[in-house]
């Protein structure tokens, strides 16, 4: 623990060093850190530990981002008041940081736990553990780079009309913008908290009238509620698929076949994210967007065939040993 805490301290001092940069004052700048240090300690706790029950799929890295914008706006802003021009970029960054920290306490306990099961030598486990941070930070800087100038990241403009939307970004950005002058509607904001609340109400009823057959997690739901359709209706898509494919699934190869079907459904998320950093390459090195497009305009029915095609492969995988 004395290693812990020591280069703790150490990689403070440059965090430190940059919300100087950013906000100009060393005060503000000091404020800023120890709401990161203690944001990161007792979020990257709760990360850890929702890995450890359910797994690090599970971590809530956007509500505690979002908490952590939010709390960190409201003080730069008494601070430093509402003309300050880069208050909102600095509470993202003090948010980007605490994320950052959840996100990877998250995905260590993860690993711990794996390791664990397993019989893994911890020491081992957490010396890799540093080379892939290490790996991940010079790794995401240039692919996020690359992405932003291929599509764009965020909302949509007239240079790059079919940008990658980002929607938790985005609402993270109005949150800090809003705070600062920005005029954050703070009774949407209340009204949203009674819903969340009565959403778990809801919940909690649907637990015991039902036995947990129907629930409505608050979670699921705001997901629901914040993202565009077309990221909503494929998670509906798949929901709809592991619910028939479990119901098809005989109990000798039920575990298996489930087995199969999470890691086929991973690999289709994995493979999308690696085609589209590997198709931004060549948009980039050519400065065209459409270089890499197809010389005909195929018909709509085509991708909904490639999407049923896809859809019935996940589902037969899901349920393969059934018969």
């Amino acid at each position: 623990m004395r290693w812990v805490i020591t280069g703790v301290a150490v990689l403070v001092v440059p965090v430190l060093a940059l919300y100087y940069s950013i906000v100009g004052t060393f005060g503000v700048a000091l404020a800023m850190t120890a709401i990161m240090v203690v944001a990161g300690f007792l979020f990257s706790s709760v990360a850890a530990y929702m890995a450890g029950l359910v797994g690090s799929s599970n971590n809530p890295v956007s509500g505690i981002t979002i908490a952590t914008i939010l709390f960190t706006s409201l003080l730069l802003l008494f601070l430093m008041g509402e003309s300050a021009g880069v208050g909102a970029a600095a509470a993202i960054m003090v948010g980007a940081v605490v994320c950052c920290a959840a996100a990877i306490g998250g995905d260590n306990l993860q690993d711990l736990k794996a390791g664990h099961i397993v019989g893994a030598t911890p020491w081992r486990q957490q010396f890799m553990q540093g080379i892939g941070v290490i790996s991940a930070v010079l790794v995401m800087a240039p692919i996020l780079n690359l992405m932003l100038a291929a599509y764009g990241i965020g909302p949509p403009t007239a240079e790059q009309p079919n940008s990658l939307l980002a929607p938790q970004a985005t609402l993270m950005a109005s949150v800090a913008e809003g705070v600062f002058g920005a005029g954050l509607p703070w009774g949407m904001v209340g009204l949203g908290a009674l819903i969340g609340v009565a959403i778990i109400g809801l919940d909690r009823y649907l637990v015991q009238a039902t036995q947990g057959a129907w629930r409505a997690p608050v979670l699921a739901v705001a997901v629901g509620i914040y993202l565009p359709l077309e990221l909503s209706v494929p998670i509906l898509a798949g929901g709809l698929i592991a619910h028939f494919a479990a119901r098809r699934r005989s109990p000798e190869s039920r575990d298996w076949s489930a087995r199969n079907g999470l890691l086929f459904a991973a690999g289709l998320i994995t493979g999308e994210a690696l085609i589209g950093i590997l198709m931004a390459i060549p948009i980039v090195v050519s400065g065209n967007p459409n270089v890499i497009a197809l010389p005909v305009s195929l018909p709509a029915i085509a991708g909904l065939a490639v999407v049923a095609a896809v859809a019935l492969a996940l589902y037969r995988t899901a349920t393969r040993g059934s018969d």
